[in-house]
């Protein structure tokens, strides 16, 4: 399964095959199907290998803070969806109820279980996280991959797109204030910019749950 995910992560899923796999191993193809019933099958064991990379909290410790595990368990799905950008492609075509996946998810609901909400406040507050770093990471991985075809680094295409706006005087008087956001954050590098909107942003939603929390006592 190691060899899957390494070319997963090498090539994408759209060169992957169980023919390209085989000759990887060494094998012919057919030999893969002694092992998995269809390429189906072994995308979704390929999947929750990538979920072992995942940290999970220390769910059985009572004192910890709630939020704080939120935090954690965020930063580690989002770490998850970047190293291994194929995934984010197959969520939702596939269960993934493999044994890395349940753990990881069985971590999630007892950590937004003890905010106290019901039923449906953690299934609320699991799809405010986990659908929001979903998309947080898919567009980092959909932005990194622009930046590699066009052969330049991150900060070079920010770089690219403020010539663009300063070769566009009327842009900051039509888009007055998204010139100026975008002035004001050219000084900083777009991995530190991305960690700072990843970080108050789930603070935003962390803020929200526990107004949720009071109004619910």
């Amino acid at each position: 399964m190691a060899t899957t995910v390494r070319m997963l992560d090498a090539e994408g899923l759209a060169k992957f095959s169980m023919r390209r796999l085989a000759a990887e191993l060494g094998v012919t193809a057919m030999s893969v199907y002694w092992y998995v019933d269809n390429k189906d099958d072994l995308l979704e064991l390929a999947m929750d290998q990538a979920s072992a990379d995942m940290g999970v909290p220390d769910v059985s410790d009572e004192s910890a803070d709630w939020r704080d595990q939120v935090r954690e368990l965020a930063t580690e799905y989002r770490k998850m969806l970047v190293a291994h950008p194929w995934v984010a492609q197959l969520v939702g075509r596939y269960l993934n109820i493999g044994p890395h996946s349940m753990a990881f998810s069985e971590a999630a609901l007892t950590v937004i279980r003890r905010m106290g909400l019901g039923d449906r406040g953690v299934t609320g507050a699991l799809n405010a996280v986990f659908q929001f770093v979903y998309g947080f990471a898919t567009i980092e991985v959909l932005y990194r991959e622009r930046c590699r075809e066009a052969g330049v680094s991150e900060d070079e295409y920010l770089q690219q797109v403020m010539g663009v706006i300063s070769d566009r005087p009327e842009f900051s008087t039509q888009y007055k204030e998204a010139v100026e956001m975008v002035e004001a954050r050219s000084a900083e590098s777009i991995a530190t910019l991305r960690d700072q909107d990843f970080t108050y942003a789930l603070d935003m939603m962390i803020a929200g749950m526990e107004a949720m929390r009071a109004a619910a006592a």
